[in-house]
């Protein structure tokens, strides 16, 4: 596959109860392409969020969950999901700050 640019890397945010409650220690939890790596995660919310800076990233792969449509059995995709810890002098992300 091509490069991964930095608009590739980070495709959504994951809104759960505990990615809220993770919010108030500066932790944002991120859907992410599955080929990304650590220091592409961090470039990547550096470039698109202004002001923000990365400590540290933590990064989890998510098995597809197995569905069934009748007698047939099929599992959905792959997902990576990453934890972005800002440093305290690093400004909020604003996507989160309406929720």
């Amino acid at each position: 596959m091509a490069a991964l640019q930095y608009y590739d890397v980070i495709l959504k945010p994951v809104i759960t109860e505990k990615s809220m409650a993770g919010m108030s220690e500066k932790k944002y939890t991120f859907l992410v392409h599955p080929e990304a790596n650590k220091t592409q995660i961090k470039e990547a919310v550096e470039k698109m969020f202004e002001g923000t800076k990365v400590e540290r990233v933590n990064t989890m792969n998510m098995d597809g969950k197995t569905k069934r449509r009748g007698m047939v059995y099929g599992k959905t995709a792959k997902t990576k999901k990453a934890i972005v810890q800002l440093t305290q002098d690093s400004k909020d992300i604003e996507i989160f700050a309406g929720l």
